[in-house]
């Protein structure tokens, strides 16, 4: 969690840089994430979006109005809490502009490690800044919302959605956005060709991993789809089908939401960040949930980098496991329940 970034974000009225805002004031909050503190005397309505599902959950379970996908139109400011991903923070930037009604206030932070100066040098080109403060290892800035939208249009027209080997739609944001990534490759390249039954592909991203399996297995009775980022999921509804078995997607975070069906086999490509810092954790909690969501005799095929230890979990979760493939970056094992 950016729990620097957000005490950023606040610092402008903390510092009465800003006249905080009042009763009967909406404001939108794009990236929002646990752990904020309103400064006293913040009374404007929030209106969260937030659509990784680990973030949703608790922000939904502290009581707040929160979407996956912002909506609605005219409010009187928005807060924009920027991350590491250049194109999606101006993707929030262009969103906050486009929704807010014209004179309202837009603030954005950030950590300087994830390149706020730099996306503030861009907003700064756009739209003249109204001011700017550094605090806990990052910058807030902020600006009125012109009368147009030009400067939304212009960060749209920057960060387009793409067109992945001229098959798979993603957008700026998503993990691997640009490319499919080598390990999904190498996973996809390994799998045995006897997969049949009820399949799940946890972590399936924007569906590249889903989409080989859905077109090289024809017994497939089932095909589900796991992703906690919502537009990644909504992505891969576009790039997945044509198989013998409909898809079906759950924006779920699996390590905290049980899986009610149970599968004969779980492809996946499991994430081992959170920020810059590697969790191998990440990843053992989903190699646990994949055994828990198997059916007796199940089996699960995955990849990961070589150097991280997960073939302790998989001992531990798994009556069997081995290393079916490797490269100079990926290994891809396989176990069964």
């Amino acid at each position: 969690m950016s729990a620097e970034p957000l005490k950023t974000l606040f610092h402008p009225y903390e510092a009465e840089a800003l006249a905080l805002p009042g009763k009967g004031e909406r404001a939108l909050f794009l990236g929002a994430e646990p752990g904020f503190r309103l400064p006293e005397g913040f009374a404007a309505s929030l209106h969260l979006a937030q659509g990784f599902r680990p973030h949703f959950r608790p922000l939904k379970a502290a009581g707040f109005d929160v979407l996956p996908q912002a909506q609605g139109a005219g409010f009187d400011m928005a807060l924009v809490l920027a991350g590491r991903h250049r194109g999606q923070n101006e993707l929030r930037v262009a969103g906050a502009i486009e929704r807010v009604a014209p004179g309202g206030l837009i603030l954005v932070a950030g950590g300087k490690e994830d390149g706020i100066a730099s996306l503030r040098k861009r907003i700064d080109e756009l739209v003249p800044l109204d001011g700017h403060l550094p605090k806990h290892h990052g910058v807030a800035f902020w600006f009125r919302r012109p009368d147009d939208a030009g400067a939304a249009a212009a960060l749209r027209a920057a960060n387009p959605a793409v067109l992945v080997e001229d098959r798979f739609r993603t957008a700026p944001g998503m993990f691997s956005f640009d490319r499919v990534d080598a390990g999904s490759k190498l996973l996809v390249q390994s799998l045995p060709g006897d997969i049949k039954g009820t399949v799940a592909d946890f972590c399936a991203g924007w569906g590249y991993v889903a989409a080989e399996v859905a077109s090289r297995f024809p017994g497939l009775t089932a095909l589900d789809l796991f992703e906690a980022d919502f537009e990644a999921l909504e992505a891969a509804k576009a790039n997945v089908g044509g198989g013998s078995a409909a898809p079906r997607f759950f924006w779920a975070d699996l390590l905290g939401e049980p899986v009610q069906r149970r599968y004969d086999a779980i492809v996946m490509n499991p994430p081992f960040h959170r920020g810059r810092a590697a969790e191998p954790e990440v990843g053992a909690g989903m190699i646990r949930a994949a055994g828990k969501a198997l059916k007796p005799g199940g089996r699960l095929f995955m990849v990961a980098n070589r150097q991280l230890p997960y073939e302790a979990v998989l001992a531990a979760a798994f009556s069997s496991h081995a290393e079916i493939a490797r490269d100079g970056m990926f290994k891809v094992l396989s176990a069964r329940r």
